[in-house]
């Protein structure tokens, strides 16, 4: 919402500060990374399922965990990094287990902490399915780009990223 689109007799508590309204440049490429970042996810979802029979969630848990030493990670972790709750991820993690993709074993160092492992069949599935999404991920997000805005993209998504993760 910018300023303009508030009503005239809207009302903000006294004690309030003043918002920092979006202008209309920054309202505008707010509404565009919604938009592309809706479509974007769910295109890459669908080449996903339709493609390798597994969702984006699932196919972000299997590469997390090929990436980690001896493919295992605590839970923790590994919902940390996939950006999602814990619980969201149990549900993850449990079609994936339905399918022979990953395990979950008893950490040995703490036993209240739960691995994740990846299974054989999970990094077949991986290296089966990575070329479709990479490709998929080329199309929608690079081959629009020239190097420069590939270059100014990145350093964008890695000042947001750091200013989300100090906060």
């Amino acid at each position: 919402m910018t300023a303009a689109e508030l009503p005239d007799d809207a009302q903000l508590p006294d004690e309030a500060p003043a918002p920092r309204w979006l202008d209309a440049d920054e309202q505008a490429t707010w509404r565009d990374y919604l938009d592309v970042m809706r479509r974007l996810m769910e295109r890459l979802n669908r080449q996903l399922v339709d493609e390798a029979g597994m969702s984006l969630a699932e196919y972000e848990v299997l590469v997390q965990l090929s990436e980690s030493p001896q493919r295992r990670l605590r839970m923790s972790e590994l919902a940390d990094l996939v950006v999602n709750s814990r619980s969201r991820l149990t549900h993850t993690v449990g079609r994936l287990e339905e399918r022979g993709f990953v395990i979950r074993e008893e950490c040995r160092d703490d036993r209240r902490g739960i691995l994740c492992v990846l299974q054989e069949e999970g990094f077949a599935a991986l290296v089966e399915a990575a070329p479709g999404h990479v490709e998929a991920v080329r199309r929608a997000v690079f081959d629009p780009l020239d190097g420069g805005d590939v270059t100014a993209l990145g350093v964008a998504m890695r000042k947001v990223r750091a200013t989300l993760r100090d906060t």
